[in-house]
């Protein structure tokens, strides 16, 4: 069993207008290139300042959901929504994915679970936690082309979250991301392969380039990693789509030569852990 996935590479800034077209444009691309799941970057309907963010979240149904779901339907296509901020309680918003089903319907929704807050000396700081309330809940989701994982951008940083969704089921992990250039040109490829390698999974990261409103630079290389860890796709560095076709029986033979997940041993770990 193999499908065509796509993951759109975007430089969305605090113009939400012009952001929905160009996604609109990316997810009409990825469909005539014959992909039956498309998707989007992180933020990637609003990517500005701290207060941009809060007055351009919205409630569901809203603006941007029903885009999605249109494309959805038009295209007979799954689309993962990237992440979008949604209105939560006391002035914050969620750092929200939404995944639609060819009928334009919301079939699974998670929201971010670790939080950006960070200070590196000579770089600008960042508490994400000071706008976004933190999600609680791992999610998998199922469609007849298999098991799916969701994660946003920092969550990358925690194995034992993509070990979860692994044991859960997920044969394809998404991460969108805006990731930053300062940490992403030493560790977004390296991290991404890695999940890649140890829980035997695709990666789809489809993540935010270059300059934004906010002084935030992105680092881009939106990329799809199979189970052995290889690279099977990546952008170059402009807006664009990039595609590879999941291929389950690659997969299978990756998880029976090298049967690491079967050797592990959680009794162990878990005294370890009591200890």
């Amino acid at each position: 069993m193999s499908f065509r996935i796509a993951a759109c590479q975007m430089n969305s800034q605090n113009d939400k207008d012009a952001n929905l077209e160009t996604a609109e444009h990316l997810i009409d691309e990825a469909a005539r290139l014959g992909a039956q799941m498309v998707g989007l970057p992180e933020m990637f309907n609003m990517l500005g300042e701290d207060q941009d963010t809060l007055k351009g979240a919205e409630d569901l149904p809203g603006r941007t959901s029903e885009m999605l779901a249109g494309k959805a339907r038009q295209h007979g296509m799954y689309i993962h929504g990237g992440s979008i901020p949604i209105r939560a309680a006391g002035n914050k918003v969620s750092n929200t994915t939404l995944v639609f089903d060819p009928e334009g319907q919301i079939i699974s929704r998670y929201d971010k679970i670790h939080l950006f807050d960070i200070h590196i000396e000579g770089q600008k700081s960042y508490k994400e936690s000071s706008k976004v309330q933190s999600g609680e809940e791992m999610v998998t989701f199922e469609t007849e082309h298999g098991n799916f994982g969701l994660t946003i951008c920092y969550d990358i940083r925690f194995p034992e979250l993509y070990r979860a969704l692994t044991l859960n089921g997920a044969r394809v992990i998404f991460h969108p991301a805006a990731f930053t250039l300062y940490t992403g040109k030493d560790h977004w490829e390296t991290l991404i392969r890695a999940r890649a390698i140890e829980n035997q999974v695709y990666m789809v990261s489809p993540a935010q380039i270059g300059s934004h409103g906010n002084g935030k630079q992105c680092y881009g290389s939106t990329m799809i990693v199979d189970p052995w860890g290889t690279v099977v796709a990546r952008a170059p560095e402009r807006p664009c789509v990039i595609y590879a076709d999941v291929e389950y029986n690659v997969q299978d033979k990756i998880r029976q030569e090298l049967p690491s997940l079967q050797h592990r041993r959680p009794d162990i770990y878990e005294r370890a852990r009591a200890a």
